[in-house]
């Protein structure tokens, strides 16, 4: 278990001698677009400054240290739960896969991976979860940036598909806006049938 800095906050080198991996998912909530998950092994000899939670940060600050990220840490790899998968495991589920499946990408692999959440996939490698681990493991939050800027950058490829729902600017999440769009244009094949506004227009039309 990992001891406290007296910031309260935890460090890589709280784990003396493993190779620590951190993880997070990105899009949980949204009634359209995959899940994706990153998972993050950063260089100690390299910190990255401005690490945190990718949800206290700009788009331009996730950005710019996604790609900071990617260039200096040891090893990342980006995965990912399609719709379909989402609607016939369950969003939890779906995550946890995304999850596994990131750190099974890994070109390195840990002897630990630092979950962000209360739960832990079930994976080869030993986890441990964090609860709101994104704001206090740098390699967590490196992972939350990741797996965020990934999946916006995947919503904005979507949105040039369908123009008419505004992806590029709800990214797939339920406000009014969107919603204000389905209604209008009906569901798409990337839209999440087992959430209910998006079950609920299905058994309309």
């Amino acid at each position: 278990m990992a001891k406290k800095n007296d910031d309260s906050s935890f460090s890589l080198f709280d784990y003396e001698g493993e190779v620590i991996c951190g993880v997070d998912e990105a899009g949980r909530g949204p009634l359209a677009g995959p899940v994706m998950a990153a998972a993050v092994i950063l260089d100690p000899a390299h910190p990255i400054a401005g690490l945190r939670d990718s949800k206290k940060l700009s788009e331009a600050q996730r950005d710019a240290l996604a790609i900071e990220i990617k260039q200096s840490a040891l090893a990342w790899a980006v995965a990912s739960c399609t719709e379909q998968e989402i609607d016939t495991l369950n969003i939890l589920q779906a995550s946890m896969l995304a999850m596994r499946r990131a750190v099974e990408a890994l070109s390195i692999t840990p002897t630990l991976a630092l979950i962000d959440g209360n739960r832990c996939p079930v994976m080869a490698v030993r986890s441990e979860a964090i609860v709101k681990g994104d704001d206090k493991v740098a390699a967590i939050s490196a992972a939350s940036i990741l797996a965020k800027t990934t999946r916006d950058h995947a919503m904005a490829v979507l949105h040039q598909q369908y123009p008419q729902y505004a992806f590029d600017q709800h990214k797939g999440y339920p406000t009014a806006l969107h919603l204000a769009r389905l209604r209008e244009h009906g569901v798409t094949p990337i839209h999440r049938q087992s959430y209910a506004p998006v079950r609920a227009l299905l058994g309309t039309i």
